[in-house]
């Protein structure tokens, strides 16, 4: 069966637009034009990927992702027109697993949908990753350092599941940016090294030793010191 992709976005032109498109590619679509439709529903009719617009009237784009993120791991492409890196971080940190900012190509759009809808139906069973004391669980979502368990954002989980998976292997920013964010933020963009820090800020925050290092130029790696 086609899977079944609920658009969320008030203004009439695009969601249209993208209805029309999406269905035309064999997509099954829901459309909702504010945020308290589209969460009614995401819940009655569970979907398999939103598209969802950040500036909604009524429950902005953030407040609908956080609570979809917290109901279920369904993926979430946000579409705006904020394109500063800090509202970009804001929206992944809501638990956006991919940004697209206005205004965009259809061909781009539906390239995210397949990559998205493919990294969903590619979970693997859960298990528990270990790495010197760190150990990540992939089912909850959990690190735990020791005895201290650690909660993780979806994109700082992300980001710790890819180094946990590769331990001792020099991760290039390339590297990251495809397998974290499937994209390229810009050459000028941070975001790798926000989340490096995020990530350093919980994982040592009882003085452990550090796990994830800069290697200058290149990326980081996960290894002992």
């Amino acid at each position: 069966m086609a899977e079944q992709i609920l658009v969320i976005e008030d203004e009439a032109n695009i969601a249209q637009f993208l209805e029309r498109g999406l269905i035309y590619e064999g997509y099954r679509v829901d459309v909702a034009y504010d945020g308290q439709s589209g969460l009614s529903m995401a819940r009655d009719n569970p979907p398999d990927l939103v598209i969802l617009d950040w500036m909604l009237p009524g429950i902005d784009g953030i407040e609908v992702c956080r609570r979809l993120r917290a109901a279920s791991e369904v993926p979430v492409l946000m579409l705006t027109a904020k394109d500063a890196v800090t509202d970009r971080v804001k929206g992944l940190d809501a638990g956006a697993d991919d940004y697209l900012v206005k205004p965009f190509s259809f061909e781009e759009l539906l390239a995210r949908v397949r990559a998205l809808l493919r990294r969903s139906n590619t979970t693997s069973r859960p298990e528990i990753l270990r790495f010197a004391d760190l150990s990540l669980d992939t089912g909850t979502h959990r690190a735990i350092r020791g005895e201290r368990a650690i909660d993780l954002t979806a994109k700082e989980y992300e980001l710790l599941e890819l180094f946990m998976r590769n331990p001792r292997q020099v991760l290039t920013r390339d590297i990251i940016f495809d397998r974290v964010w499937g994209y390229d933020f810009g050459g000028e963009s941070n975001i790798i090294e926000v989340y490096v820090r995020y990530l350093r800020q919980k994982t040592e925050a009882e003085n452990e030793p550090r796990l994830i290092h800069t290697v200058r130029g290149v990326g980081y790696v996960l290894r002992e010191d």
